[in-house]
């Protein structure tokens, strides 16, 4: 079974055509899904519009959680989901053409090494980014900190994923770097574990402006990375 988990804060415009346009695609492959909504925190009508969906799709469930968390909005979504597989889609970006890609990877390496992670990269060779050039800057910037500390591979870590569920649920257990990191501790977890992440190249367009400005998640990315370098320099003593 296929989870597609969609962290869903103050969406009330964009959720219900992307929530009805993900079920409509996959509905066409013949594979059983689920599209788990994880409204938390909103203040408009997201909470209402999700409960709607929920009622009126057989494939939707829906989660609430009280405070607006997207790291805690991914974790929830992938402990609570009933697929093996997961893919974490945002309301303003997901596509199902690199789905179906990451479901064909997945499913070609089982007779060899298999693969727990397929990043959707902004920064692969042949991806485009058609964000603006601040936010490709600040992107960068970011995956080569990363690189530079965290000696990754990925070249991207935020955005949509496909994941193999059961491997990573102890790893989800314990992210812990801030609402901003979950996904970016949970694949360097998981390469430091020696599991297998590939990448695909994925067009980004912005459908709406971001929720936080650069000059406020700058700082708290940072400091969300100075305490995830730290809690993983204590976990290796």
């Amino acid at each position: 079974m296929l989870s597609v988990v969609m962290p869903a804060y103050n969406e009330q415009a964009l959720l219900a055509p992307s929530v009805r346009d993900i079920v409509n695609g996959i509905r066409g492959w013949g594979i059983e899904f689920e599209v788990l909504v994880v409204e938390n925190g909103s203040t408009d009508d997201t909470r209402s519009i999700a409960s709607s969906l929920e009622r009126g799709l057989p494939e939707v469930r829906v989660q609430h959680l009280r405070q607006a968390n997207y790291g805690d909005a991914l974790r929830s979504g992938l402990l609570g989901a009933n697929g093996d597989v997961v893919v974490t889609f945002d309301v303003d970006y997901y596509d199902l053409h690199f789905l179906k890609q990451a479901l064909g990877l997945l499913e070609s390496s089982e007779d060899g090494e298999t693969i727990t992670i397929v990043v959707a990269s902004k920064r692969a060779v042949g991806a485009r980014d058609e964000r603006a050039p601040l936010r490709r800057l600040a992107t960068a910037v970011f995956d080569g900190i990363l690189r530079m500390i965290f000696r990754i591979r990925a070249s991207d870590t935020h955005g949509m994923k496909v994941l193999r569920r059961r491997p990573l649920l102890d790893f989800a257990e314990r992210c812990r770097a801030g609402p901003d990191l979950f996904d970016t501790e949970l694949v360097i977890r998981a390469e430091r574990a020696g599991m297998r992440v590939e990448e695909i190249p994925v067009t980004v367009v912005e459908r709406r402006p971001s929720r936080t400005s650069i000059m406020r998640r700058v700082p708290r990315t940072l400091f969300g990375l100075v305490r995830l370098r730290l809690a993983l320099s204590r976990e290796a003593r």
